[in-house]
């Protein structure tokens, strides 16, 4: 009897994880191991004060700094920043509301930018922690950790890639722009600690609260967008 229960239980476990696709398995656990990293570099950095990994990266990027890196830096630093940001994100939205008609798209994008903005902003001035002494080309303002670049540029283009994944047909056309994204992701995070504007330790909290972030709010407009389709679009036709 006990043994048939058990089994029971068992199979349907089975059917569950069956269920779960290999994308949301990798959602799943990109989300996880992000929550996890974290609390690491919160530990790390402001109960553990152990800067050493930051200073290790500093010294070993001052053996690459030229006159080419700087540029190719400023200019990752700068479609992660908010004067490429904003229109970028103005630009999506006019395109899913008059080219694909797309209602929900155009919802999420303006939902996830602003919110992902206010996130950052809490952040810092919850931490407050200090920028770097000494940049390696400008000063930049505010406080340093999570690193916004890094935090935004997750959410920006983390946001285009699920929306490729979702609207692009040909799987190797898909592929090709995600692995371009997440390059896009990670070189506008190594540019602001080559630029010595943020620490690593920022810009990895940036990443990992970035797609914590960005997880949640698709979960979270996924089911507002279902339950609209549910129950307030056939309202909303009833009474027409």
């Amino acid at each position: 009897m006990i043994r048939s229960e058990i089994n029971k239980k068992i199979k349907k476990a089975g059917a569950a994880a069956a269920l779960l696709s290999v994308e949301m398995v990798i959602i799943i656990t990109l989300f996880f191991v992000s929550l996890y990293a974290f609390i690491y570099m919160v530990r790390r950095v402001f109960y553990l004060q152990n800067n050493s990994f930051d200073q290790y990266i500093f010294d070993h990027l001052g053996n690459h700094v030229s006159d080419f890196n700087n540029q190719v830096m400023l200019f990752f630093s700068y479609i992660g920043g908010h004067y490429f940001l904003i229109p970028a994100n103005l630009s999506l939205i006019v395109y899913f509301l008059f080219v694909r008609k797309h209602k929900w798209f155009s919802i999420k994008v303006p939902a996830i930018a602003l919110s992902s903005l206010a996130l950052m902003f809490l952040l810092k001035h919850f931490f407050g922690r200090a920028r770097p002494l000494i940049p390696l080309l400008a000063e930049a303002r505010g406080l340093s950790f999570p690193s916004g670049h890094a935090l935004n540029a997750v959410t920006f283009y983390g946001l285009l890639i699920y929306l490729i994944w979702k609207t692009v047909p040909n799987p190797y056309l898909k592929w090709t722009l995600a692995i371009f994204l997440i390059t896009i992701i990670l070189m506008i995070g190594f540019s602001r600690i080559y630029l010595r504007v943020h620490y690593t330790s920022d810009v990895l909290a940036g990443f990992s609260m970035g797609l914590i972030w960005l997880v949640l709010s698709l979960i979270l407009l996924k089911r507002i967008e279902v339950y609209s389709s549910r129950e307030l679009d056939p309202t909303v036709e009833g009474r027409k």
